[in-house]
């Protein structure tokens, strides 16, 4: 009878705090690092490219002087900075599209212990991809915007406030200046906590899109009802994503530094004068290499976040230990409702249709 079940993975699916999320993410970035890497790489490499090609098209555009007064070198800086932004726009969609397509290998991986690879990765992402690029486009429009408007006006009234508790105590200015750093501190943090609630509601798009073969705006909804009580972990990851990222930033980029300021080039541009083109694409070479080194962690992070909030929420890793041990869920025909979700959609849709007198969906189990 053994010989029927499936090899179990020897990953333990357990609810996750923030510090087991970010030492599992590490772990299989670790074990599966050129796999990850491999992955990672093509929309960096390709946005890289054309990185590179849009610096040398804006050089040839707008010749440039050695005096910030030459107009061509605002002109120079705006048209290349647009085009960087478009750039940097489109790699991210592409990013998170792929990351929808590993998070369906990821859960594979764990539910048939089937090998995470480069190849069903960017199947399952081709296999929706306009879905993907949809909700990706939509996703990053939505969280740059809240972002923005979040961070400036954050930034504002921690300055106003601060400015204000100065004032009060203008008696002790040395009490005030450490008062009004306190409160514009506090004020700071409960901006970005702001935005990681908001941004961690549509942190599982990709992934339920894939794995559970829902539509664009399904996929949405259904992230929304997700992400209860999944900010302080969201936040944990990402606050260690980033400073993972400009860790090895500095690493990469120090040495870069210290052989351009031999050189003589003016690397803060305080001159007012360009870069060298060499340096420019330098530094945008080690950027996108911190990139691609470290946006795996934040994949496998908010694949596990997925799979931990199913196992809180709909007890998931039962669901995984049914399908390991009983198999695939038998399919019905559209017409009729099936009452078990399985733990992974079979194909590009639902196993469930959604239909006017469809009650919501529940899991294999019955657990919400």
């Amino acid at each position: 009878m053994n010989a029927t079940i499936p090899a179990t993975n020897s990953l333990s699916i357990a609810p996750l705090g923030p510090g087991d999320l970010i030492d599992r993410a590490v772990r299989f970035y670790r074990k599966y690092f050129v796999t990850f890497i491999l992955i990672a790489a093509p929309p960096v490499v390709l946005a890289t490219f054309v990185t590179v090609g849009w610096t040398f098209i804006s050089r040839w555009a707008f010749p440039s002087g050695s005096n910030i007064d030459n107009p061509d070198i605002l002109l120079y800086y705006a048209f290349n900075r647009l085009g960087k932004t478009a750039i940097w726009l489109v790699e991210t969609v592409v990013t998170l599209s792929v990351m929808g397509g590993a998070s369906r290998n990821f859960v594979r991986h764990i539910l048939h212990n089937e090998p995470i690879s480069f190849s069903a990765t960017y199947r399952n992402t081709w296999s929706r991809i306009g879905g993907l690029f949809a909700s990706s486009l939509l996703i990053t429009i939505i969280l740059v915007s809240v972002g923005g408007a979040i961070f400036y006006f954050g930034l504002f009234a921690s300055i106003i406030i601060a400015a204000l508790a100065y004032a009060a105590f203008s008696v002790f200015p040395t009490l005030g200046a450490v008062v009004g750093i306190i409160i514009g501190l506090l004020v700071v943090a409960a901006a970005a906590l702001g935005f990681f609630f908001v941004a961690s509601r549509f942190a599982y798009v990709p992934q339920v899109m894939l794995v559970e073969g829902k539509g664009v705006f399904a996929s949405i909804a259904r992230s929304l009802s997700l992400a209860r009580g999944n900010v302080r972990r969201f936040a944990a990851l990402f606050i260690f994503t980033i400073v993972a990222t400009y860790s090895a930033l500095a690493i990469l980029y120090i040495p870069l530094g210290w052989y351009a300021w031999i050189e003589g080039v003016d690397i803060f541009g305080l001159s007012g004068g360009l870069s060298p083109a060499w340096f420019e694409i330098a530094s945008q070479l080690v950027s996108q290499a911190s990139i691609v080194l470290l946006s795996p962690i934040w994949m496998v992070g908010l694949c596990l976040l997925y799979v931990d909030e199913r196992v809180r929420h709909e007890g998931y890793d039962i669901e995984l230990m049914a399908n390991r041990r009983l198999g695939e869920i038998p399919d019905v025909p559209d017409a009729y409702l099936n009452p078990l979700q399985p733990a992974i959609a079979s194909g590009t849709r639902a196993a469930i249709p959604i239909t006017a007198t469809a009650k919501e969906s529940t899991s294999v189990l019955g657990l919400k």
